[in-house]
């Protein structure tokens, strides 16, 4: 009886599937640790970066670099284009897929990523909005293009107070997807989430790397000054054609679409590129804080001590 007791605990053991997500604010290590982590459980990255899946993005949204792509197998980096519609639920969709034929071979998987919302999409599922007339969107993205993001918010405001109260306001695409849902079907945003997480096939460890705002706050600014001398102007104006494309309307490049239009000059963009992203980095935090669950470490702490949290976590 008892070596049927050993057995069973080792089978049980062995079919758990141990996803460990990597989390945290901009620029503060994820992808270097990430790749540590692959390498030392022998498995695959998947990418929860919603920015790093375009190809035609690269310098402005920090992607892996070749070297580190080639150091494990990575999945989601650079496998669109910006004139792809690709959405958040599409990523959930393909995204499992991956991880079931990850744990086909592997009981671990490593996801990284800083967009609180495609990581909540593996590890709890999304709720299920109704289709809504596309000429919506493009109705708020006119508006977003001619008015300005404030109207837009005013208008969630009055719709949507809940909506307005939770959500990430100043990033257009989830204020137009909050808002779009609110005109198309005359009900409020907020009426369609719940907080009921889908079943999944695996067990979840979540690691995230933070530190004391100055720092982040320093290097970000350092990580922007090293986009533009690796070339992001370069890389903007190759896009300049197509910058009214949704995924083109993010921090480091709808600045840099200001400048070539002779809008602001390029001293006050790039100004503008880092307090735009230490904003971002503050709403990531304020996202990841929710879950009470991850493990916090300082951005400095050495590899092996958190490979050996994840041990004794994954041995409870």
């Amino acid at each position: 009886m008892v070596q049927n007791f050993v057995i069973n605990a080792v089978v049980n053991y062995i079919m758990t599937n141990i996803l460990i997500s990597i989390i945290g604010p901009t620029a503060i290590g994820k992808t270097a640790l990430s790749i540590k982590l692959a390498q030392y459980f022998d498995t695959e990255i998947l990418s929860a970066d919603s920015r790093q899946f375009y190809k035609e993005m690269s310098i402005g949204t920090a992607a892996p670099t070749p070297t580190e792509l080639a150091s494990a197998k990575h999945h989601c980096i650079h496998h669109k284009s910006v004139i792809d519609n690709y959405t958040v639920g599409d990523f959930e969709n393909e995204a499992i897929t991956i991880l079931d034929d990850i744990f086909k071979s592997k009981n671990i998987a490593i996801m990284v990523g800083g967009s609180g919302l495609y990581v909540d999409a593996v590890t709890k599922g999304l709720d299920k909005f109704p289709k809504v007339d596309s000429s919506i969107r493009l109705s708020l993205n006119e508006r977003l293009n001619s008015e300005g993001i404030t109207s837009l918010q005013e208008q969630l405001k009055i719709l949507d107070q809940k909506a307005y109260n939770s959500i990430a306001i100043d990033n257009p695409h989830r204020l137009i997807r909050a808002l779009e849902i609110c005109i198309g079907t005359n009900k409020p945003y907020s009426s369609f989430l719940t907080s009921t997480n889908k079943t999944r096939n695996f067990k979840t460890i979540t690691i995230g790397l933070t530190a004391e705002r100055t720092i982040i706050y320093d290097r970000i600014n350092l990580r922007v000054d090293q986009m533009i001398t690796e070339g992001l102007l370069d890389e903007v104006k190759q896009l300049e054609s197509m910058q009214d494309l949704n995924a083109l309307n993010t921090v480091g490049y709808k600045e840099l679409f200001r400048y070539l239009n002779d809008e602001w000059t390029l001293e006050f963009a790039i100004s503008e590129i880092k307090k735009n992203t230490r904003r971002f980095a503050k709403r990531q935090l304020t996202w990841f804080k929710k879950n009470t669950e991850t493990l916090w470490y300082d951005y400095l702490t050495e590899p092996g001590v958190i490979i050996s949290d994840i041990k004794k976590k994954i041995n409870a």
